[in-house]
């Protein structure tokens, strides 16, 4: 398993926006972002902290079903 990079929060997001989420809404500084899949719908809850702890980021990513490697991907 690929290891996470320590990234802000708003990085986090910008890349999955490019990996096909929408921000919906924002309560304090927490974003919810969504996406459509085959499946049904997939989400996630980012917070916009200068550094995200590899948890919580890991965590964001199981629950958005999305594979590290293609996340790692989208942040370059």
């Amino acid at each position: 398993m690929p290891s996470l990079p320590n990234i802000s929060g708003d990085e986090a997001i910008a890349a999955l926006e490019r990996l096909g989420f929408i921000a919906l809404r924002q309560k304090g500084s927490h974003v919810v972002l969504k996406r459509r899949t085959s499946d049904g719908v997939a989400g996630c809850v980012i917070p916009r902290h200068r550094e995200l702890a590899q948890g919580t980021l890991r965590g964001a990513l199981r629950q958005a079903k999305v594979e590290v490697a293609a996340f790692i991907a989208e942040l370059h």
